[in-house]
């Protein structure tokens, strides 16, 4: 197909195209269900069709431009940088985890929701313009820029790798769940498999290639994520828009839980030891606690959210595309729309979801049914071969008790169309979805680690001569050996998703976030106070988690390892402007720089071949 104007110009028609091939696909699937296709088949098409599609993107987009690998040329427009963003975004924390961790946990964990939407608006309002003013590739270019020396920019490359690569590993881990289900094969091998994806997206177009496919890859995910929930809503008699209906629903998951003894039912020591590391259902949805301590940690975790979420470099690469200030600006404000939509949802996907399982009024629910006929349900025992849930006869009575069932929050979102008896279709579409949040930001985040040490690692520091095409092996080099150690540590299963994600957060909110924030808006913020901010914030952040998680120290205030931001960043605030204040001011040329960098207008302050 010719596009006249070229692609750029027919961005609209070229993704409605594909929109509507790809409902087509899944009508396609429904009507192979209907005439007997079996589910495993319907699972393989799903997510072998899915993969190749952006696959082919990648492929499509491939580059040996250093501009077009490292920033997509620049000439991304602002509504499709804000899909792009939003499918950057929306990770397998987002897509998989979050709803299952609202389901286990109830309202504490609407904190990463409240958390990661508002830090968008520390994105639009301290930084995301500024750093398109400044004309970087990466964060640390612009850390190394800003502070001059090569120290300052070594830094925020280890903390650019420590906290991306922590992050990546739990995308990988998405993709491995996804995989290992749709296509009933062991976790550990299904890594592998989603990482072949990943890097077929990504390493040989770089950020233009993965630009394209985020695209690609969000129009699927909010589509399989929304789709399912506006049938269980109707299927149960909740009304037609699910976001709104939920607060009835909500109301009948209340009783159920007091009639089941949520909360207060605990498992046998038998019954846990059988379960190993499955979560049971402890508490509900409405576990809105007022106590001090509650609330507490509840602005504690959407303070280390939000800050993260402005300081992920992954994140704020994706504003070096647009081909202005204003379109940079302008895109924050697409990326919250589009990442609304799925957060609005969330909370509407884990009331249905549990109401399925608690309502004896519906065919679903499993609770107080005989263990023999739960066993075997098709769902349960397909989930049960895979490791991610596990039911026990802890009194021996036969019987299901809300204390004997055991299942990984990480699979909630996933298993909900099997759960609510929906058509197999259902649960391709949303294991496709599942696919793509994970794939998504792992593309993004390979990237950034990748492009970091081959672009400031590389190039700024060991080999300045080097030519383009070098360049551009050494990061595709990187990319594979950063992937191919990602998998291995996700194969591990070493921590949940939702918390390897708080932890890159916190790694990053720790060593970067008053680097850059400071770096835009103080003047006086030279390069000893930077690195010190960097080195203190992160050290004593990263001290923190493992005194906490691993060294058997009681948490500060109730700062547990999902909040260790709350300690790394204030020792960077006040690292950083102590030992700024301490020591010589920046030259008159990096302060006429960082004046230039806040009028959100004009040419780039770096030229295009820095």
């Amino acid at each position: 197909m010719k596009l006249e104007g070229g692609f750029i110009n027919n961005l609209s028609k070229v993704y409605g195209i594909y929109t509507l091939g790809f409902l087509g696909f899944v009508i396609l699937m429904a009507i192979l269900e209907q005439v007997g296709v079996s589910a495993d088949t319907i699972g393989w098409l799903f997510v072998g069709f899915t993969i190749c599609i952006y696959a082919l993107i990648g492929i499509l987009s491939r580059t040996m431009e250093s501009s077009e690998y490292y920033v997509a040329g620049r000439e991304v427009p602002a509504v499709f940088n804000g899909m792009a963003t939003a499918a950057d975004w929306m990770s397998g924390a987002s897509f998989i985890a979050m709803a299952g961790g609202i389901y286990l946990k109830g309202y504490p964990y609407m904190a990463f929701l409240v958390g990661w939407t508002g830090g968008y608006v520390l994105v639009a309002s301290l930084l995301a313009p500024y750093l398109r003013k400044f004309g970087c590739y990466t964060v640390p270019d612009f850390i190394g820029t800003r502070y001059g020396g090569n120290l300052a920019r070594l830094c925020a490359v280890i903390i650019l790798v420590v906290a991306s690569f922590t992050y990546v590993t739990a995308q990988i881990t998405g993709t491995g769940i996804v995989a290992s289900r749709a296509l009933a094969i062991p976790f550990n091998v299904a890594v592998w498999i989603g990482l072949a994806g990943i890097l077929l997206c990504s390493m040989l177009g770089g950020m233009k290639a993965v630009t394209w496919t985020q695209v690609a890859q969000y129009i699927v995910l909010i589509i399989a994520y929304i789709l399912p929930v506006v049938w269980m809503s109707n299927k149960f008699d909740y009304g037609l828009i699910p976001q709104f209906a939920q607060f009835d629903a909500v109301l009948r998951v209340q009783e159920l839980e007091a009639l089941h003894g949520v909360g207060t039912v605990m498992p046998t020591a038998e019954a846990q030891a059988a379960a190993g590391s499955l979560a049971a259902l402890k508490v509900g949805i409405n576990d809105a606690s007022t106590t001090l301590m509650a609330k507490w940690k509840f602005l504690t975790l959407v303070i280390c959210m939000m800050a993260g979420t402005a300081s992920l470099p992954h994140v704020l690469m994706r504003y070096f595309t647009t081909s202005s200030v204003k379109a940079a600006r302008q895109s924050v404000g697409w990326s919250l729309l589009f990442i609304f939509m799925l957060y609005f949802t969330a909370p509407a996907l884990a009331t249905f979801t549990k109401l399925s399982l608690l309502d004896p009024n519906l065919a679903t629910g499993i609770i107080g049914k005989s263990i023999a006929d739960v066993n075997a349900l098709e769902w349960v025992q397909k989930w049960s071969n895979v490791g991610f849930l596990k039911i026990f006869d802890g009194n021996g009575d036969g019987i299901l008790q809300i204390n004997e069932f055991f299942m990984k929050g990480d699979i909630v979102v996933l298993a909900t169309p099997e759960i609510a008896g929906l058509p197999y279709v259902i649960s391709g579409l949303v294991a496709a979805g599942g696919l793509a949040a994970a794939m998504s930001t792992a593309d993004g985040l390979l990237l950034a680690i990748a492009n970091a040490l081959s672009h400031d690692l590389y190039y700024k520091m060991i080999d300045p001569k080097a030519d383009t095409k070098k360049r551009l092996i050494v990061a595709r080099i990187l990319l594979l050996a950063v992937g191919a150690t990602g998998a291995y540590v996700a194969s591990q299963g070493l921590t949940t998703i939702l918390g390897a994600v708080a932890w890159a957060f916190c790694f990053a909110n720790s060593g970067l976030f008053f680097p850059l924030v400071l770096g835009v808006w103080w003047k006086r913020a030279n390069r000893a106070g930077a690195v010190a901010g960097m080195v203190g914030g992160f050290g004593a952040g990263a001290w923190y988690l493992y005194m906490v998680q691993f060294g058997g120290m009681t948490p500060w205030l109730g700062l547990d390892g999902l909040r260790f931001g709350m300690i790394g960043m204030p020792v960077s605030l006040i690292l950083m402007v102590v030992v700024s204040l301490a020591t010589e001011e920046p030259d008159e040329e990096t302060q006429k720089m960082v004046d230039e960098i806040r009028i959100p207008k004009g040419k780039a302050v770096l030229d295009a071949s820095h």
